[in-house]
């Protein structure tokens, strides 16, 4: 039912801050069910929006809404207001990571080879692997690269990179020689979107953090 309206564009309005509140505190009365049908149905315009960033994944769009819409249910079923953000923020991580372990369960292969392996393309037609739609790692690498005791092992770790990735994160820190640039000039150079150089740089400095942390230094 839900994933019809989707399927057809149909959505309904937002719920008004006060009429969310209403039916979030519902939920633990005995009108539970009505306030968990008006919460999904006034959500699936994000179950859309979310499924969008994925279309180019090699999934059939009604199989991420499907997907998608699993993860809006199990969010209104496990919300409350204890958990300190809003419904829609709430759900949002949950429908993103249902449709990431959706993502990870089709390509059965071992996660840390799968992080780096491309599940589709962007509008530039630029590819898009799972650890560029993850989270950035909390720990700030780029620090790492600053400090002088680490530069001998930030050379060895280097080897590990792909002509691409090596190019851009030398220009992008001043490594190797290189003048240190932003994204965007970056992009400018390579004939590259600034969105795809940010990418990039992401899963160059996962990759690294992963070789310092592997190695004792993070």
């Amino acid at each position: 039912m839900y994933v019809g309206y989707i399927k057809n564009g149909v959505f309904h309005s937002p719920l008004s801050q006060e009429d969310e509140e209403r039916y979030i505190k519902m939920l633990f009365s005995e009108k539970k069910e009505e306030a968990r049908t008006k919460l999904i149905e006034h959500n699936l315009r994000l179950v859309a929006h979310i499924c969008k960033k994925y279309e180019n994944c090699n999934e059939q769009f009604d199989d991420l809404v499907s997907i998608g819409t699993i993860g809006l249910i199990k969010a209104v079923d496990t919300f409350s207001e204890e958990k300190g953000s809003k419904l829609a923020t709430y759900a949002a991580r949950c429908i993103e990571n249902e449709i990431l372990m959706h993502l990870r369960s089709t390509k059965k292969m071992n996660n840390d080879v799968y992080l780096f392996d491309s599940i589709g393309e962007d509008s530039d037609g630029s590819d898009i692997t799972l650890m560029d739609v993850l989270p950035a790692p909390v720990e700030d690498l780029s620090e790492k690269l600053d400090k002088e005791n680490n530069i001998k092992y930030l050379t060895q770790f280097l080897k590990i990179l792909n002509p691409t990735e090596l190019k851009i994160i030398s220009y992008r820190y001043g490594l190797n020689g290189k003048p240190e640039m932003t994204q965007k000039e970056i992009g400018k150079m390579f004939n590259i979107s600034r969105s795809y150089v940010s990418r990039i740089e992401k899963r160059v400095l996962t990759k690294l953090l992963f070789e310092f942390r592997k190695n004792g230094l993070a």
